[in-house]
């Protein structure tokens, strides 16, 4: 089996990495599968007190969904895609033990909504972050609603209907980013931060995060129902694809 996955342990902190770098760990259904597995691995093993997640290579934390797959997605499997996106959610926010993105480069579209799902962000200069799900024809819904947690609703907006990104400064000021250092000491400053947060109490922080969830539980329900009523409407359309085709096609010439 490919492994688009890629786990380890150094000490009481578990990594996971997204090993897709020739195509900027964009991910598809199997690569979101095995992603789902190793945070409930991480999750049930009682020696694992916090978990760090990254991107292979040094050009991105994920570029997001791989529209080589979703250019093919009618009504019905645009529907089904957003209850995968729901597993995988659901695992992320079902978590006891901290959990921290350590970017190393672009995080973008559904990459930027895992990105926010973390507890806690470590960047370098160069990273770039943002929702340009729109440019591709894809319409959003869980996107805006996390973001409107923690950014509020007029850079939601912004965000969702420029589909641009924003560099890491500006992510830093709104306070989506936590620490930015130089790249090379990206994964270093999560070790450091992962063990500071693996040394403590782990009942008051399995319910600090359990209280988490419960304060955005309505919230995330609702986004992911309008979800599934959105994206079969939207593939039903046939503009995401056209789009998709036509963005596949840019980046096509402009690499030839």
């Amino acid at each position: 089996m490919d492994r688009f996955i890629l786990t380890e342990r150094r000490g009481e902190v578990g990594i996971i990495t997204l090993n897709r770098p020739e195509i900027l760990n964009a991910w598809h259904s199997p690569m979101r599968q095995q992603l789902v597995a190793a945070f409930k691995a991480f999750e049930e093993d009682e020696a694992v007190r916090a978990i760090i997640l990254t991107g292979a290579g040094d050009r991105a934390f994920s570029a997001g969904q791989d529209l080589n797959e979703t250019r093919t997605f009618d009504g019905a499997r645009g529907q089904e895609w957003v209850g995968e996106w729901e597993r995988l959610y659901d695992a992320m926010r079902s978590l006891s033990k901290p959990l921290i993105a350590a970017l190393n480069g672009v995080a973008a579209g559904s990459a930027f909504q895992v990105a926010l799902l973390c507890d806690f962000r470590i960047a370098h200069p160069g990273v770039r972050m943002g929702q340009p799900e729109i440019n591709s024809g894809i319409a959003s819904t869980t996107g805006p609603w996390m973001m409107r947690e923690m950014i509020g609703l007029s850079r939601t907006i912004d965000l969702t209907l420029s589909g641009r990104l924003m560099q890491s400064e500006e992510c830093q000021a709104i306070g989506i980013i936590n620490r930015i250092v130089p790249q090379e000491r990206v994964m270093d400053e999560a070790l450091s931060l992962a063990h500071e947060l693996a040394a403590k109490p782990p009942v008051a922080m399995r319910l600090d995060k359990q209280r988490f969830r419960e304060m955005t539980e309505a919230g995330f329900r609702d986004c992911l129902e309008a979800g599934a009523r959105i994206q079969r409407e939207a593939y039903a359309s046939g503009e995401p694809a056209r789009m998709m085709e036509q963005f596949l096609a840019r980046r096509a010439a402009s690499k030839a």
